[in-house]
């Protein structure tokens, strides 16, 4: 009797076959399947597992964040436990800080522009101040003394002139003469008012005693003199 191979029966190839398929979705779907939350047992994974600043806020379990800010009997950790020393600088800190910086320059600054106003010597490019053998009196600066010489009103004039300055007005010399220590000359001094004119190059002007008397005389007469320069030059 001749004995052969013997073949597998109808069910046990569908059997095998069923088995590989079983084994090869299962693998498949593995593969292809993606895990997320829903997946994920509750209180099966550790914090240490997680990805930093995977999480937000707002998925943290109310209350957490306060917690992490006690000690570890459960007290607040306020700023009396921490160390500045340990903390960097807020962002916005150093830009406060360079503000104060700015504004004290600033102020620093302003308070020196006021000191170098008060002791200025010049003024947009002119002196100031009163130059020797003059004082301060009404904004200006006074000669001390009436000129050497006595002469005409209109020469007394052209003089104060070249010197950069004017004849005072009458009432401000009366009031200049009061000054301590300032004397008119024995006579009269001229002064810039001219209050009678009766012909071409033929007026009186107004003249002040020691005393700080008015009076007026012909321009031609002789009087000494003296000048009101202004304290810019």
């Amino acid at each position: 009797m001749r004995q052969g191979t013997r073949r597998p029966s109808p069910a046990l190839a569908v059997s095998v076959l069923a088995l590989f398929l079983a084994l090869g979705g299962t693998v498949y779907a593995a593969k292809k399947a993606k895990v997320d939350g829903r997946t994920v047992r509750v209180k099966s994974l550790p914090g240490n597992r997680l990805k930093l600043r995977s999480i937000p806020a707002n998925r943290l379990k109310p209350g957490v964040l306060a917690a992490a800010g006690t000690d570890q009997k459960g007290a607040l950790i306020g700023g009396a436990e921490i160390d500045e020393l340990s903390l960097g600088q807020v962002p916005n800190a150093a830009h406060a800080e360079t503000a104060d910086f700015a504004k004290s320059a600033t102020d620093a600054q302003t308070a020196l522009n006021a000191v170098n106003a008060i002791t200025a010597q010049s003024v947009n490019g002119h002196e100031a101040g009163c130059l020797p053998g003059t004082q301060a009196f009404a904004g200006a600066c006074w000669q001390s003394s009436a000129s050497e010489t006595a002469v005409s009103a209109p020469a007394a004039a052209n003089s104060c002139a070249v010197q950069g300055g004017t004849l005072p007005e009458a009432l401000q010399l009366a009031a200049f003469a009061q000054q301590p220590g300032v004397t008119l000359d024995g006579g009269t001094e001229w002064t810039s008012d001219i209050p009678v004119i009766t012909d071409e190059n033929i007026f009186a002007v107004v003249t002040v005693s020691p005393g700080g008397d008015i009076d007026f005389v012909s321009s031609t007469a002789a009087h000494k003199f003296r000048c009101v320069i202004p304290l810019l030059r």
